[in-house]
């Protein structure tokens, strides 16, 4: 399998090392604003294949040399603001950056799929599908992967019962209007109660991005491990049920917008989306998060 990694700041260098690491990537293309800097990932990450059971082919490249790229992953972005308090602060500079670099990836390598890590990730997926042409199933956004992660390791830890055995799926928009999707939470088959503890524990999970961000200036392990995950279903067929960004399919009547739902994940990207049985709270909580997400795409409109 072929994988390109566009933009080698934080996250896409993180992302490298865990493709090495992971043993599903025969060719890996990495790209980004400073050669010297991605020459270094490059070097760096060959001097550890010795280490790695089956070693990829690291190169450093161009947009053009991601041609023939079975998957892509997007992880390019204008610099983020300090004291940014919203993912949609970097809408306009990133859609302007998607306009450019889209049509391009699908000029080299038309069937790809292309994982958007970039932020806001549910705007940036809606214009990949717009700029690319791309089919809706070929484009997957990171989305609430992610904060869904965050909310079952604090649920995980007031349990006591490992991460892997709780469902429980943050959904919509990958920012402010994201929402617990309560009525569909369990541990081995038990509903979780939707008491105003577990509420609490989704609004620390919900901002637990800024939290990291205050600390180190950037997060970058958890997303990378994200993306990894993502795109190791696509390299192994795994269809695996992932919260993610993609084009909604008619769900509560949205058609319009990309927001994150579950869907299952394999070797042709987004292989069947599911409809959750939400409740009336999360309902309106959907469709609040398809408004905000409109909004946006419709203000960062380039000329």
């Amino acid at each position: 399998m072929k994988v390109s990694v566009i933009g080698m700041g934080n996250v896409g260098s993180t992302l490298a090392f865990v493709l090495t690491l992971k043993n599903i990537v025969k060719e890996l293309v990495l790209v980004g604003r400073s050669k010297e800097s991605v020459m270094g990932d490059v070097l760096d990450l060959r001097h550890g294949q010795l280490f790695v059971n089956t070693p990829a082919q690291v190169t450093a490249g161009t947009v053009a040399d991601t041609a023939g790229s079975d998957v892509i992953a997007v992880c390019a972005s204008v610099p983020t603001p300090k004291n940014m308090s919203s993912r949609l602060e970097l809408a306009q500079g990133n859609v302007e950056l998607m306009q450019a670099l889209m049509p391009e990836l699908a000029r080299f390598s038309p069937d790809c799929k292309i994982v958007m890590v970039s932020n806001p990730v549910d705007v940036l997926v809606h214009y990949a599908l717009e700029f690319g042409g791309f089919r809706p199933n070929q484009v997957i956004g990171t989305g609430t992967l992610v904060d869904s992660s965050r909310f079952r390791q604090l649920l995980a830890e007031e349990l006591r019962i490992h991460t892997e055995d709780i469902r429980a799926y943050i959904l919509g928009e990958h920012g402010d209007s994201q929402f617990p999707a309560m009525s569909c939470a369990d541990v081995g088959g038990e509903p979780l109660d939707p008491t105003p503890g577990r509420y609490a524990l989704f609004e620390q999970a919900s901002r637990a991005g800024f939290e990291v961000l205050k600390h180190k200036g950037c997060t970058n392990y958890a997303v990378a491990l994200a993306a990894a995950e993502i795109i190791e279903c696509i390299a192994t067929d795994a269809k695996h049920t992932l919260p993610v960004s993609l084009r909604v399919d008619g769900f509560l009547g949205v058609s319009d917008v990309c927001l994150s739902l579950p869907a299952v994940v394999g070797s042709n990207g987004i292989e069947r989306v599911l409809h959750p049985r939400l409740n009336e709270r999360e309902q309106a909580a959907f469709l609040h998060s398809a408004d905000v997400v409109r909004n946006v795409v419709t203000s960062a409109e380039p000329d």
